[in-house]
């Protein structure tokens, strides 16, 4: 492709509202284009490399035995009512009517659709195992997107979904696709975890992530340098040593005027904060009937919300912090002076299960400015009793060794979901066993976030001139860069390379815009391809000179040497 005829629309200034480096560096590149929020275009350089990636994805699924369809993003209500998602899922479907006012979504996944798609066609053992996926566009009205294409409302996604007998044959297909996973992001260059996550609205009892390092990832994830442990800040389990030593004291009303903090309890008190015991509180509407949701958790540590809406069963997206009237209704106290003594109104009680261990708590006295002394779960307040409700903290102890967890940031690239019998008994979809008799299919669900991926990617790879495309995902192997084009020793060279790299099947790029040298420099850097060749001012000797995006170092070489070193490079790679 001759960058001449090249659509590439670069920009020389950092875009005011791009936040992070892929972000910036995908728009400045030419290679996206916003819309409108959350939703992009793809360039012709940005879309050779989403194709790039798609194709890896395909060869390793294909490899794995997965069968590759392609299904509407159109799907109808009634498929989602029979599993009980469409009024569960929340406000990130997108939904519409057609003409005769049938309702649809556009599908944000394809549990349902690939269900209903092959249980009316599955009737007997000896069709499964099946596994099938699809590279698709889906959409979820995000409520904030934001670092471009990793957190959009319309993203390109790989999703898969096995179908197996029993739950041993579905662990085999986890298995199966855990190993396609890892080879997908190892082909592109990706370092990335693997950690255990919270299944969410897909439902099922095992799920993992792969999680692409980057310090402006959007998620957290908490590891151990001394064993294998590793999991979404979402699911860390969290270990806390607790003090259960004393004897169990009368209650005691203490004046706190003004004071509504932690700190400043913990101060006025003067005592740890481990002996405070903090709520929190959320409030949702059931069957129209306002209700309170309420947290209890040690004073010096952060409520873990995902494992906390677990607990109550209910969606993020029904749930708000209380407000200031509510809390005054439950508690009739000011906020800041809460506590589980004598709480009023519809309401479910939550506890952390340390509290429950721990004598002569500090609680709040649902009386403005007074706080209560030597609170004792049983004697003194009950309510539902939670293993863990408590967010993990850097340093915290490592659950399968003597180590200790530490917090870095990541990209989710990739997940893998063991659904069981989720949406096989919800659907309806069974076959007949060996013996003749109905049995629920164990399904799988798998997703490669194939736009998130190219973010990923650039995330990783790049520095401060522009991006550092790995070889298997760059959008061309080759650039070639005539200098001046009007020098007819240098154009005419610079085509003859072009040409038999071309011939080759070398992905090339030749610059013969009538542009400055330093403008097609800064150009070559900021769209990262790997390998480069200027043709220059010893053309009439037959030398170019030879780098590579990520060194740079310029090494003169003969023409007679430089492509058997072109392809010697890509095949290094």
């Amino acid at each position: 492709m001759r960058l001449s005829k090249l659509y590439m629309p670069t920009l020389r200034e950092v875009p005011s509202d791009a936040e992070i480096a892929s972000h910036q560096l995908l728009l400045r590149a030419g290679m996206i284009r916003l819309n409108v929020s959350g939703i992009y275009s793809y360039l012709p350089l940005g879309y050779r490399v989403i194709r790039k990636i798609e194709e890896i994805n395909r060869e390793e699924m294909d490899r794995a035995g997965s069968q590759e369809c392609h299904l509407s993003a159109v799907q109808s209500r009634e498929m989602w009512e029979e599993s009980g998602r469409w009024a569960t899922f929340g406000p990130e479907m997108f939904k519409l009517k057609d003409r005769n006012s049938r309702e649809f979504c556009l599908g944000p996944t394809h549990e349902e659709y690939f269900t209903t798609l092959v249980r009316d066609e599955i009737r007997s053992y000896k069709q499964l195992p099946l596994s099938l996926y699809q590279i698709q566009t889906k959409y979820r009205d995000e409520k904030r997107p934001r670092f471009g294409v990793i957190r959009a409302r319309e993203f390109i996604m790989k999703d898969a979904y096995s179908f197996d007998k029993d739950k041993e044959g579905m662990e085999e297909s986890y298995k199966n696709m855990w190993q396609a996973y890892e080879k997908i992001f190892e082909r592109m260059n990706l370092d990335y975890t693997i950690v255990q996550g919270d299944s969410g609205a897909m439902g099922g009892n095992n799920s993992h992530e792969f999680i692409a390092l980057s310090e402006y990832g959007e998620g957290v994830i908490a590891y151990s340098r001394d064993s294998n442990y590793a999991a979404t800040d979402e699911k860390a389990q969290v270990i806390l040593d607790v003090d259960e030593s004393g004897e169990e004291e009368e209650l005691e009303e203490v004046h706190t005027p003004g004071i509504t903090t932690i700190d400043d309890l913990a101060d006025f008190l003067k005592i740890e904060k481990s002996k405070l015991a903090k709520m929190v509180i959320y409030e949702t509407f059931v069957d129209g009937k306002k209700e309170a949701l309420i947290a209890l958790i040690p004073g010096h540590r952060q409520l873990n919300e995902t494992k906390f809406f677990n607990a109550c069963k209910v969606n993020d997206f029904d749930v708000q912090v209380a407000s200031d009237e509510t809390i005054k209704e439950i508690t009739g106290a000011e906020p800041g002076f809460s506590g589980p003594l004598g709480l009023k109104g519809e309401f479910k009680l939550f506890i952390d299960e340390r509290l429950t261990r721990m004598k002569n708590l500090v609680v709040g006295a649902n009386k403005t400015d007074y706080h209560i002394k030597n609170a004792n779960y049983g004697r003194d307040f009950d309510g539902v009793v939670v293993d863990d409700l408590l967010l993990v903290e850097e340093g915290d102890k490592d659950p399968l060794s003597d180590g200790i967890l530490h917090l870095d940031r990541g990209i989710e690239v990739g997940n893998i979901f063991q659904l069981g019998t989720k949406y096989s008994k919800a659907l309806g979809f069974t076959y007949l066993d060996e013996d003749g008799k109905d049995q629920d299919v164990y399904m799988g669900s798998y997703g490669v976030g194939v736009s998130r991926c190219l973010a990923a990617i650039v995330e990783q790879h790049h520095d401060e001139d522009g991006i550092i495309w790995p070889m298997s995902v760059a959008a061309y192997e080759l650039i070639i860069t005539i200098v001046n084009p009007k020098d007819e020793t240098q154009k005419n060279l610079g085509e003859k390379l072009y040409k038999e790299f071309s011939d080759l099947g070398v992905e090339t790029l030749l610059d013969d815009r009538k542009e400055r040298p330093g403008v097609k420099f800064k150009d070559r850097d900021l769209i990262g391809i790997p390998l480069r060749i200027t043709v220059g001012k010893n053309a009439g000797e037959n030398i170019v000179e030879f780098s590579t995006r990520r060194e740079k170092a310029n090494e003169n070489v003969n023409t007679a040497e430089i492509i058997e070193k072109i392809l010697n490079k890509i095949k290094a790679c």
